[in-house]
């Protein structure tokens, strides 16, 4: 029997224009969509006018819903996954399934589009040659850990906060990193699109100048010699 295919496809952060025609095409064409929430896709497939079938796939249940997809694409089904928003795998669920349609012999597809985490950084100023993606921070066990290897990092750090703890987020780095340059952005694409950047207490002084609303990506300049320096001068 001949085995489907696993297809990997982005969807836009924000702004359906981004959508791109080979996502369209992929996602009306396969026989079912893996998602994280099945009311948020919906929209945007109806919006698409896109009917193939949904099921979800998220953190919570992935282990034994993604035995039952590769069981399908061993069947000979293909099928596509997306997130709520931007490139699946990328803080969201997607890996453990690709690892183990790998493992089965079964064809993986990317279909690329917008990333977040790509987006933030290339409008962020900070260089872009060398860069580390950490995504979510753990919010206890290991959070004080991880801002000290930030703050000994050379290169650019990506970092994405939801709207409960950006502020949190950003008095650490006042701690962390006084002097190093940061851009948070938010609601990017969207119509509300707001880019913060500076140093950390000047971010923090705009944040708490409105109650933050979004989600939010927050690009960290790496430790550079002249910042090393700084940083030895002042002994922290």
């Amino acid at each position: 029997m001949i085995k489907g295919k696993l297809y990997i496809v982005s969807t836009p952060i924000g702004n359906y224009d981004d959508m791109t025609f080979r996502a369209i095409k992929t996602l009306k064409e396969v026989d079912l969509i893996a998602c994280e929430d099945t009311r948020k896709t919906g929209i945007l497939l109806k919006h698409f006018e896109i009917e193939s079938k949904l099921m979800s796939y998220h953190d919570h249940n992935e282990n034994y819903k993604g035995d039952t997809i590769i069981s399908k694409l061993e069947s000979g089904e293909n099928i596509a996954v997306v997130s709520d928003a931007g490139t699946p795998c990328i803080s969201d669920p997607g890996f453990k399934i690709v690892r183990s349609a790998r493992e089965k012999g079964i064809e993986v597809i990317g279909v690329p589009g917008v990333s977040a985490a790509i987006n933030a950084l290339v409008i962020s100023g900070m260089p872009t040659d060398s860069f580390v993606f950490e995504g979510f921070l753990p919010h206890k066990k290991g959070r004080q850990t991880k801002l000290k290897r930030i703050a000994e990092e050379k290169r650019t750090i990506i970092v994405y906060e939801s709207v409960h703890r950006i502020i949190r987020l950003i008095e650490e780095l006042c701690m962390f990193i006084p002097d190093r340059k940061i851009c948070v952005l938010r609601e990017m694409t969207k119509t509300y699109e707001e880019h913060i950047c500076g140093e950390p207490e000047t971010i923090l002084a705009k944040l708490n100048e409105k109650p933050p609303k979004g989600e939010f990506v927050v690009i960290i300049e790496g430790l550079n010699e002249k910042l090393k320096n700084k940083v030895e001068e002042k002994g922290l």
